[in-house]
């Protein structure tokens, strides 16, 4: 059921325990998966019991809006009570506001779910009287999912060269005060085979990329290391990623890379911009805001990351997706002034970004969820094409030939799962 943000059905939704279900990504189905799982914990969906579609400025507004009809309208029974039981939606949205792509919220008809050793699953019922879910049970704990899925990545519609060129652009606008920082993207383009189970690439993602995000949501999928807002109650916490370096390619070329990325002015200045950026954005909604005083060196199998963690208070009522609104874009996904670096994005760029870079996650019923930014992604069309972006900060200092090369490392993660 695909409905635009004024209408409000009401929803019967049951929580019951579950016996383990094996790995949740295997749940999903194979040609639309919802997902959003860290270390095995987290929630998949099957089916789709609602959809609401949101475009322009206000889209997430419009969706913090339509979620909070929905809930004031569902009837749920949830005994469990934990982060993802109940009425639960997976969203997508785009990054700019002049998108052509839909921007979603999605309520799956169930949700499978897992966290700290505990499991459960969610029916959700449009129907005016519908039969409240009994105990539990899956008739198949681990469905089989077909081979590993193989796809070439050719040149997108931005190429490496063109990429280069855009990055000296953006440098000749930064030194003409134009920005501080911009945040250019690439895309890079294959094709699924015919019938390919996108479970695979989840479960590849997932493997190579434990302490990230794998998600998957209307199409969008990949593996994030970056928490634009989680929220639990009025606790906000957030994560600042803006710097990178290629791993080493042993322990002693790995700890010099890490040494050198902390103490690189071109990259500590990109992440206090990025810093500064969400912190000012959270001034008008939070309170009680804190910050790490300096970066830590994040860790993942390709990349070295320059990471700091943000936390606050939030006044009561406030949702995750309000909390996303407020902060996106931010100086680590955009640019510094931000709305000067949007601009700059569109003419250097010229080509839509999609969702990629937007915020991708999950709320609940109370408002309580937990919202990434869509990088280390790629979108896969109805048709099996698949479009995977991937981008770097660009400063003042910025080479041409090393932001090519920090978007080819990015890249890693899904054209490995595709390999």
């Amino acid at each position: 059921m695909s409905l635009t943000a004024v209408e409000t059905p009401h929803l019967t939704v049951s929580t019951r325990m579950l016996d383990d279900p094996g790995d949740v990504l295997r749940h999903t189905l194979a040609d639309r998966p919802l997902a959003f799982v860290r270390r095995g914990d987290g929630i998949i969906g099957v089916g789709e019991a609602l959809r609401y579609v949101f475009r322009g400025p206000d889209r997430m507004r419009d969706a913090a809006t339509a979620w909070r009809s929905l809930v004031a309208n569902a009837t749920v029974d949830d005994a469990l009570r934990v982060r993802g039981t109940g009425l639960v939606a997976f969203g997508a949205f785009a990054f700019a506001d002049d998108s052509a792509a839909e921007s979603v919220l999605i309520v799956p008809r169930i949700v499978i779910g897992r966290r700290h050793g505990r499991a459960w699953l969610t029916a959700v019922d449009t129907t005016a009287n519908p039969a409240m879910l009994g105990p539990s049970t899956l008739s198949d704990p681990t469905p089989a999912v077909a081979g590993h899925v193989s796809a070439a990545f050719g040149p997108g519609q931005i190429d490496a060269d063109a990429y280069a060129a855009s990055v000296e652009q953006a440098v000749a606008a930064i030194r003409a005060g134009e920005a501080r920082k911009i945040v250019l993207a690439r895309d890079r383009v294959a094709t699924l085979p015919p019938h390919a189970d996108r479970r695979a690439v989840l479960l590849d993602l997932a493997t190579s990329y434990p302490d990230c995000v794998t998600f998957a949501v209307d199409g969008l999928v990949g593996a994030t290391p970056e928490t634009l807002a989680r929220t639990d109650g009025t606790a906000l916490s957030a994560r600042v990623l803006a710097g990178s370096a290629a791993r080493g390619t042993d322990h002693t070329s790995d700890r010099l890379a890490a040494d050198a990325l902390a103490s690189s002015a071109k990259d500590l200045e990109e992440h206090d911009f990025a810093l500064a950026s969400l912190v000012e954005a959270l001034r008008p909604i939070a309170t009680d805001i804190r910050a790490d005083t300096a970066p830590f060196r994040l860790q993942l199998p390709n990349l070295w990351h320059l990471a700091s963690d943000v936390s606050a208070l939030l006044p009561r009522g406030t949702t995750s997706l309000d909390v996303a609104d407020a902060l996106h874009p931010t100086a680590a996904v955009a640019g510094t002034p931000t709305d000067a670096a949007v601009r700059l994005i569109a003419g250097l760029e010229a080509v839509d970004r999609g969702r990629y870079a937007g915020p991708v996650g999950w709320m609940g019923a109370s408002g309580d969820g937990e919202w990434m930014l869509a990088l280390r992604s790629a979108e896969i069309s109805d048709d099996g094409t698949v479009r995977a972006w991937a981008g770097a900060g660009i400063v003042e200092g910025s080479d041409p030939d090393r932001e090519v090369a920090e978007t080819a490392l990015k890249f890693r993660p899904i054209a490995e799962a595709l390999a």
